[in-house]
């Protein structure tokens, strides 16, 4: 078998990795949950609303990731949309106000990091790390003293009932999923995402500007804050200062067991961040369940973490060559 084609067939394989590693979770995920003869169809909408918050705000990030950069103050960016939101909604009882609040707060707050790193020329890591701390105590000012640290805010959960079917959650995933994959797929934005992320030398050279399309993912970015705020408080129509405290770091772990490789460029996969949420979140919830004890969440983050390194080994074996991507 000639070299070129020993490299196409590990490009397949690894393409269809996180696919059937997917599949094999939720075979194991079920095959434990009936084995502790817990009830499955509680555990899989469980699952499910963990899962679909992940996937919906991971979706937007792969912009972002695609350029070759990052964003972990998505998580403070739900956390302040999500308070945002409840604070609008207990001020009017206005449903629609709440939706507004939702998105603008997310969009916002994405508009601000894309402003610093594109036009200030600000490092990504710095920005977000910034706008994580300032997000996160803002967002815990206002639960703190609205509702308590402890007990947190919370809007009528009668308010959201007509949302918290798993039918109406697969919409919106689908909907949002089908906007980004149209956008990334078939646009010459996501193709020039792609070269940026690939070579943001090349691509200033041939009068792309990254600035331009860095807003462009941080804007993508927010509207997935603002619909994973929204089924956030679907899900728990309260809020506290815990919520969404790990989707920030759970993105780039789901986009990594997606199959996407950290470095961007050519080889992003819009699909990486539905593949990777619902994977993780599998993952997490199996290990849950095996180690029941006061340690339960430690351990599962180690196990996490190895599992997450074995991962992006097997991933960039795949683009260690002195082939371009193609």
């Amino acid at each position: 078998m000639s070299k070129g084609n020993k490299l196409k067939n590990s490009q397949m394989l690894i393409a269809i990795l996180p696919i059937v590693a997917l599949i094999v979770l939720f075979i194991v995920f079920c095959t434990v949950v009936q084995m502790n003869e817990y009830r499955l169809d509680m555990y899989l909408k469980i699952v499910f609303n963990e899962a679909v918050v992940l996937a919906v705000v991971a979706t937007g990030a792969i912009f972002i990731y695609t350029l070759g950069t990052f964003d972990i103050s998505l998580g403070a960016s739900t956390l302040f949309a999500a308070t945002l939101g409840v604070t609008v909604y207990n001020k009017t009882e206005s449903l629609v106000l709440m939706i507004v609040a939702l998105f603008l707060a997310g969009i916002t707050c994405s508009l601000f990091n894309s402003i610093l790193a594109s036009i200030f020329n600000i490092p990504a890591f710095v920005t977000t790390v910034a706008m994580m701390s300032v997000l996160s105590a803002i967002a815990s000012q206002i639960i703190t003293i609205d509702g308590g640290a402890l007990g947190g805010i919370s809007i009528p959960s009668s308010v959201v009932e007509p949302y918290t079917g798993v039918g109406f959650k697969m919409l919106l995933l689908g909907l949002y999923f089908g906007i980004c994959y149209f956008i990334f797929q078939h646009t010459k934005t996501g193709r020039r995402m792609k070269y940026i992320g690939g070579n943001p030398l090349c691509a200033g050279l041939t009068g792309i500007k990254a600035n331009k399309y860095t807003i462009i993912a941080f804007v993508m970015a927010g509207i997935g804050v603002g619909l994973g705020a929204f089924l956030t408080l679907t899900y728990t129509p309260s809020v506290t200062t815990q919520t969404a405290s790990s989707i920030g770091m759970n993105i780039f772990i789901a986009i990594v067991f997606g199959g996407m490789p950290i470095s961007g460029g050519a080889r992003s996969k819009i699909y990486a961040a539905l593949v990777g949420g619902f994977s993780y979140m599998l993952l997490n919830d199996i290990l849950e369940i095996l180690i029941d004890s006061s340690a339960a969440y430690g351990i599962t983050q180690v196990i996490s973490a190895v599992f997450f390194l074995v991962v992006v080994y097997v991933t960039s074996m795949n683009y260690r060559s002195q082939m371009l991507p193609r």
